[in-house]
């Protein structure tokens, strides 16, 4: 058996043997963990009526993951396909739907292109993550346009309970002269609390693109044969305070500039200077116990800059430039009834605007969207229902609904049922792209999805098992005359096996997904599958502490997948294995080294795009215990 199938049957064996099942999210040790993206209030995660995942500061730090890309590959309904490597656009497609299905939010904050309708996950640097929530299924009703897939939330570093100042380090070096540091400090008080982080990246990369100038269909149409390299450079700020007994106000900052070299042409350039920047500020008051108001404003900018390196002249020229301003306010008020039950009502505001070298018909567009959300605890019963409408000035008005049932009964077993509707709005490309491109007639794409699920929590261990169908109609395509149009449709059918066990030191989590994502759109492709998603994905870890010292492997599987609608591009499946260990120095201090892709297994998960081979990464950290 070849060293990359051992490594895919090491992943599925694991995932399904008696002691995988036996677990949840990643890092379920602790079943009070709370989260707010699901219902946008504060719950555990184990009394969500949909799927919920929690990955913070400490699995990422004990992952040695070293961009957030790796950090959520393999993770429960995600597909990612990359061109090329760290710092390369990386698509993501969340159970099965499509890469502009998914709402990504930063400190509450709605981020992505308002063109392209993509988020830059490469670009978002994990040192400066503190916690991210993930919640598969739609959640339009309470977020609006884009939740198709579900919403991630990333929470920027935030200092740590109790008085006084707290600083982190970490200096970390590796394979394809990977240099990377990360500094913070921060603090609090009674009346408050601040914490700044800086972190820095640099690698030169890999050769992004296999492919050639000569040829229709040969990847990147470019031969440029050298190692595409790539830096970051962030900062975020974070602070709150309280302003007397029963108001507080919280602001926070993230800015990355980012530098990345790719091949191209002299059309689209090889070189970009992207910037992502997200600001916002919270107030919340509280007037009395069980009653709650929230207001808060948001900035988010996707900046991108395009240049072509001339190597045989040395010369830089400009290609494009692309300005994205997604400006965002809400007020939402959340009152408790009778102890188990809470009705929560807002309205969101959004401007989104566009400036840059491409000139749009529009330029601008405002959403104010109205929602009303109820939950309910009836004994062993719980209830969630929510309702939503959005007014956007360039379509009119789209509403949405979605209702969640759970039943815990015994052994600590758990049945969930949950249905929802969702909605996308059509991109400023999809809609004024000159050159008749575009096609300002377009509608939202809507979706409908039905989830059932059962878990079991115990002590020390949970597990969850998950069943979806997703049907999406008005998918925004081309026709025959290549004009786009909303004709497309797709249904996709999936199932997920979470899992965590942990006993006498040995952590274990396993996570696998299934989707069968068909277009059912009349014509050639119907019931293909749709491009660039592996119906099958696993992923397994493990962990154990020996005294000072900790080692872990991390097991990834992933199945076929097709490159293009046609299904004439097929993409074998892969498997990787990745070995880590670390050593406690004294209680602060800890030294990391990994090796990543232990069998140097060569695949892609785009056509022509190349993926990094065996990787080497030593890190040194230095976190207070106290």
């Amino acid at each position: 058996m070849k060293p990359q199938h051992q490594t895919l049957f090491l992943a599925v064996a694991l995932a399904l043997s008696p002691v995988a099942i036996a677990g949840g999210a990643i890092q379920a040790t602790d079943l009070d963990t709370i989260v707010v993206t699901a219902t946008r209030t504060a719950i555990k995660a184990e009394d969500s009526n949909v799927p919920v995942q929690v990955i913070d500061r400490a699995v990422i730090e004990r992952s040695q993951a070293a961009s957030l890309v790796d950090l959520l590959r393999g993770r429960a309904g995600i597909n990612l396909a990359n061109q090329g490597g760290p710092g390369k656009l990386t698509s993501m497609f969340l159970r099965g739907t499509e890469s502009d299905h998914v709402l990504v939010l930063v400190d509450g904050v709605r981020i992505g292109s308002a063109t392209a309708g993509m988020v830059m996950f490469q670009d978002l640097p994990l040192e400066q993550i503190e916690r991210i929530e993930i919640v598969r299924g739609p959640r339009s009703s309470l977020y609006g346009s884009e939740a198709i897939g579900g919403v991630i939330q990333i929470f920027t570093r935030r200092a740590g309970d109790g008085e006084g100042l707290r600083s982190n380090f970490s200096l970390g070096v590796g394979s394809n002269a990977l240099r990377q540091a990360s500094a913070g400090i921060g603090g609090g008080g009674e009346r408050g609390w601040f914490q700044a982080q800086g972190a820095w990246q640099r690698t030169d990369g890999i050769d992004s693109c296999r492919g050639t100038a000569a040829g229709w269909g040969a990847g990147c149409y470019a031969d440029e044969p050298d190692r595409d390299g790539y830096r970051n450079a962030s900062v975020s700020l974070r602070g709150g305070g309280k302003l007397g007994e029963t108001v507080e106000l919280e602001g926070h900052a993230m800015v990355a500039d980012a530098f990345n070299e790719y091949d191209g042409t002299v059309f689209g350039g090889n070189e970009a200077d992207n910037r992502q920047q997200v600001f916002g500020g919270r107030l919340g008051w509280r007037p009395r116990e069980g009653a709650d108001v929230n207001v808060r404003i948001g900035r988010a900018d996707d900046k991108a800059e395009s240049h072509f390196f001339d190597h045989a002249t040395g010369t830089r020229s400009f290609a494009s430039t692309i300005d994205t301003r997604r400006d965002t306010a809400s007020a939402q008020g959340d009152f408790a009834v009778g102890g188990t039950q809470l009705l929560s009502a807002g309205i969101d505001w959004m401007r989104d605007r566009v400036t840059g070298s491409t000139d749009f018909t529009v330029d601008r567009r405002d959403n104010t969207g109205v929602f009303l959300a109820y939950q309910g605890g009836f004994g062993a019963h719980s209830l969630e229902a929510s309702l939503r409408h959005d007014d956007n000035e360039q379509f009119g008005g789209h509403s949405t609904g979605s209702l969640g049932y759970g039943l815990k009964f015994g052994d600590g077993f758990r049945f969930t049922a949950s249905a929802g509707t969702g909605f996308k709005v059509p991109t400023f490309n999809d809609l004024y792209y000159p050159g008749g491109w575009g096609n300002p007639d377009l509608e939202p794409e809507e979706s409908r999805t039905l989830n059932l699920g059962i878990a079991q929590y115990g002590d020390g261990w949970n597990w969850s098992f998950n069943a979806f169908q997703t049907d999406v109609d008005e998918l925004i395509g081309y026709d025959a005359g290549f004009a786009l149009v909303n004709v497309d449709e797709a249904r996709i059918r999936g199932a997920e096996l979470t899992g965590f066990f942990s006993l006498a030191g040995w952590d274990l989590n396993a996570e696998l997904s299934h989707i069968d994502p068909r277009n059912r759109s009349a014509g050639p492709n119907l019931d293909n599958w749709l491009p660039r998603r592996s119906r099958n994905t696993a992923r397994v870890d493990v962990d154990r502490a020996f005294g000072a010292f900790r080692a872990g492997v991390s097991a990834f599987g992933s199945g076929e997948r097709f490159d293009d609608a046609a299904n004439s591009v097929r993409l074998p499946g892969y498997g990787t294995l990745d070995l880590r260990v670390e050593y406690a120095i004294n209680a602060d201090w800890t030294l990391q080294a990994r090796v990543s892709n232990v069998f140097d297994r060569e695949y892609e998960t785009i056509a022509w795009y190349n993926q990094p081979g065996r990787e080497y990464g030593l890190t040194l950290r230095y976190s207070p215990a106290n």
